[in-house]
């Protein structure tokens, strides 16, 4: 990159989510952001299946009982849209739920819109 870090957009609930982690967690997460506004991605971060690529990727993050996810988007070569933060409980299976799915499909097209007229 040309030495300057992207913005980073939060689309929805998605900041007010993440405020509610625990302090760890919150500093793993931003420590991930960052190294996606500089352009590189963080050791934690994997593809987020079935969005086709590697446009939307995962922060996961294990703490106590549970795991801890945020969702973003490098689709966009002028900011970081964070879609989704959520804390997934659930022992069995590593599958995202189906509803976390659906809201992160309608908070991409939510960053695409807003993308779009930032162009105009």
């Amino acid at each position: 990159m040309n030495g300057e870090s992207k913005p980073v957009r939060w689309v929805g609930s998605s900041r007010r989510d993440l405020k509610t982690f625990p302090r760890a967690v919150q500093r793993h997460i931003g420590q991930a952001l960052y190294a996606a506004q500089c352009g590189e991605e963080y050791p934690s971060v994997k593809a987020l299946k079935g969005f086709g690529g590697r446009s939307v990727l995962e922060i996961v993050t294990p703490h106590g009982t549970g795991t801890y996810r945020a969702v973003y988007t490098v689709r966009f070569r002028d900011a970081i849209y964070v879609l989704h933060a959520f804390q997934k409980k659930s022992t069995t299976g590593r599958a995202t739920p189906g509803k976390e799915i659906a809201l992160i499909a309608e908070r991409l097209a939510a960053a695409e819109r807003d993308h779009r007229e930032r162009q105009n």
